[in-house]
């Protein structure tokens, strides 16, 4: 089957599965394809998932039967809310998303980072060619208090929920570290590596962050925090980058003894903390 009409089928599926129904329209105005396309495509679904959907007469559309059967998707409750967040912010537009009809919704937004489209290709082309590059940087350093030009060898990019950074070795302090892409005012100069991928042991090492119930809740509610986080027996491991554990831990309010915070806003605790604490200072950051 071609990869264009396998495409169309996921999506009449995605569509009678998440929102019940589907006309030839839809297939249309997002592939771009004809009328008689979008009926084959139609028909080619019927043969392929028979009795997985219904004409409605009166609505004059498809309609998912009682007895759907999924085919040719692997749904996944966070990929269709990715999308339902993706368009609530804006990074993606509502007609380049499957979703036809989102229900009403908000997110919890962030000031939005500027990042220098040029500064990010040539830092992305540094990357794919295994160079150095220098670059003008605003540092939060006190005994840099002005952006200074600085050769890094940039191997990796991180996210740590809301700012995006290049993973580099820094050719002035001899050492891997993080430089947050809005910081990166110019780029020029590109040359030879310094520290490789393979040498950059926080980047390429990963310590296992065990996750359970803040103690202070009630039976029924360390039950509900379990499903929440998918723990097994009560508990839960996330495995994460020396380097990024930092980000990790703060995001889920886990620097610090979180025991000691309040359980009805802070439901998780790190059940392996003193050894988390190593690992944080292994990483070369101190809590």
């Amino acid at each position: 089957m071609r990869w264009g009409v396998e495409q169309r089928l996921e999506f009449i599926e995605f569509r009678l599965f998440w929102e019940g129904a589907i006309n030839r329209a839809d297939i249309v105005e997002f592939f771009g394809v004809s009328v008689p396309q979008a009926s084959k495509d139609l028909t080619l679904y019927q043969e392929r998932a028979p009795g997985n959907m219904e004409y409605d007469t009166r609505g004059k559309r498809y309609v998912a039967a009682e007895k759907f059967v999924l085919r040719f998707l692997d749904p996944d409750p966070y990929i269709y809310l990715s999308q339902l967040r993706s368009v609530a912010e804006r990074s993606v537009a509502s007609q380049e998303s499957w979703i036809a009809g989102p229900p009403k919704v908000d997110v919890a937004l962030t000031p939005k980072r500027d990042i220098d489209i040029e500064v990010l290709r040539k830092v992305l082309d540094t990357v794919r060619d295994g160079k150095s590059i220098e670059v003008f940087y605003q540092s939060m350093n006190r005994d840099r208090p002005d952006p200074i030009w600085r050769r890094i060898t940039p191997h990796a990019f991180g996210y740590d929920g809301s700012r995006w950074h290049a993973r580099a070795y820094c050719h002035l302090t001899h050492k891997f570290k993080d430089f947050l892409l809005p910081r990166i005012l110019e780029v020029r100069d590109r040359d030879e590596p310094g520290g490789t991928a393979d040498l950059d042991w926080s980047w390429n090492n990963y310590f296992d962050i065990i996750i359970g119930p803040h103690p202070d809740l009630t039976d029924s509610q360390k039950r509900v925090v379990a499903k929440d986080y998918g723990f097994d027996h009560g508990s839960g491991v996330l495995s994460v980058r020396y380097a990024m554990l930092f980000y990790v831990l703060r995001r889920l309010g886990l620097l610090g003894d979180a025991a000691k915070q309040s359980a009805r806003t802070q439901h998780i605790v790190a059940l392996n903390r003193k050894e988390t604490e190593a690992a944080l200072q292994k990483a070369e950051i101190q809590l």
